[in-house]
């Protein structure tokens, strides 16, 4: 046999013939590890291209509902008070008048000492309550360096620093990390009593506005949810002054929503043409060719653009090119919006009647690919992770087996090689005793 060695008269080298025979008992296995590293690599693949398809799925529901196309543009009568637009809002206009800003609960202690002096009494630990709870601080060693160090600690909620005056001293400044009266604490010894003979106190408070008669209150300076589809931020120089802020659908946001969108299904075929196309060049195939699912999910996707009953969206500005991909005309998107919003809207979102839009059609074709429960490209992950499953129990199964058939061929080289020493031997006799009969002769 080609490769298999003779150590010499002294026998076989059966070490080095049993592994060279076990690698081509392992050809089988090693066939197997390599089917199983490409399905781990398709496996992975597919469930990113999953991962992105999910993606697209939710950013076309946002365009495929009416109130992804109420975004409003927002602008304030002062820069004292900023504002942006947000989703779910309808045009308005209104005054905002402020009356104050949020502030952060602070403690300034009254006695003053040296970051190494002891500071804490009766142990080493302070209480802090906040909100109507309270924990105890460890310290450490008991002196003020000890003292901010805990309190800076994550999950404190406080700032603390030391104010170094010009005695010599420090002073205590602890403050809240969020603005609000929620935030306010209290600092004491173990015991409750005074911590540095008690402190100074500058209480939290919500930013206040009063918009239409009416007073509302925000733990931070910005207002989120107060008015529908409009947030705004107060600044400290706004105190006491009126603002007015309007309100007015942004055509050019929505534009940008469905450039966004058409980027994102291009970007989508894109990945699954790599993926899946035959390289005539280098005579080689994606890694997901063979995958039914994606190639119907890149169908299904391109389709997309038909509206239901014929017709195009050319004169909303999409189209598609001869190597399947879509292309977006915001120029002629902005020339439709401007003429007719509700129809154009109604184009994406669909109809009252039944008939879905061009993001309706997307968002469906690509949940139908990426639900987790039944999405073709979902199954196929999971189909993926079960050929895996099978292919590493038969490479356990092949471990169990070249293990045993190791321990066979050991065995058999072993005895071939003892069997070829007693046979050395005996020659060894045998020509030793004819040596004897010819110097007798």
């Amino acid at each position: 046999m080609a490769g298999i060695t003779l150590s010499g008269l002294n026998g076989l080298d059966t070490g080095s013939i049993v592994e060279q025979l076990m690698k081509l008992e392992a050809v089988p296995q090693s066939r197997l590890k390599t089917q199983l590293t490409s399905a781990q690599s398709a496996r992975t693949t597919l469930q990113g291209l999953n991962t992105q398809v999910a993606a697209l799925a939710a950013q076309a529901k946002e365009l495929a509902e009416p109130k992804g196309w109420q975004t409003l543009g927002v602008t304030s009568s002062s820069t004292d008070v900023a504002v942006r637009g947000t989703t779910g809002g309808v045009p308005a206009s209104f005054d905002v008048t402020v009356d104050r800003v949020a502030t952060a609960h602070r403690l300034s202690f009254t006695a003053t000492a040296s970051t190494t002096d002891v500071v804490v009494t009766g142990g080493t630990t302070v209480q802090l309550e906040v909100g109507g709870t309270t924990r105890t601080l460890e310290t450490g060693d008991g002196t003020l360096g000890g003292l901010v160090s805990a309190l800076n600690a994550s999950g404190t909620g406080l700032r603390a620093t030391t104010v170094r005056l010009d005695d010599g001293s420090s002073r205590l400044v602890v403050t809240a990390a969020a603005t609000g009266a929620a935030g306010a604490f209290t600092l004491t010894q173990a015991d409750g009593s005074d911590l540095l003979s008690g402190a100074t106190v500058r209480a939290g408070e919500d930013a206040r506005v009063t918009i239409g008669g009416d007073t509302v209150s925000s733990a931070s300076n910005t207002f989120s949810d107060t008015v529908p589809g409009v947030a705004f931020t107060v600044t400290a120089a706004a105190v006491g002054t009126t603002v007015q802020v309007t309100s007015a659908v942004d055509g050019s946001a929505v534009g940008d929503k469905v450039a966004k969108l058409v980027e994102s299904v291009n970007a989508a075929l894109s990945r699954i043409d790599a993926l899946s196309s035959y390289n005539a060049t280098t005579r080689t195939a994606g890694v997901l060719a063979r995958e039914t699912a994606v190639r119907g999910t890149r169908d299904d996707l391109l389709d997309s653009i038909y509206p239901e009953g014929g017709g195009s969206l050319a004169s909303l500005g999409i189209q598609t090119t001869r190597d399947g991909r879509l292309v977006f005309d915001r120029a002629a998107f902005d020339t439709a919006y401007a003429a007719d919003p509700a129809a154009t809207q109604a184009a994406f979102t669909g109809t009252t009647s039944g008939t879905t839009g061009f993001a309706s059609r997307v968002q469906r074709a690509a949940e139908t690919a990426s639900d987790p429960f039944d999405g073709t490209l979902s199954a196929a992950v999971v189909g993926r992770g079960q050929s895996i499953d099978r292919l590493e129990d038969r490479i356990s199964d092949w471990d169990a087996r070249l293990e045993l058939r190791r321990t066979t061929l050991a065995r058999q080289y072993t005895a071939l090689d003892t069997a070829l020493s007693q046979l050395n031997s005996q020659s060894s006799w045998l020509s030793s005793q004819l040596g004897s009969m010819s110097s007798g002769s």
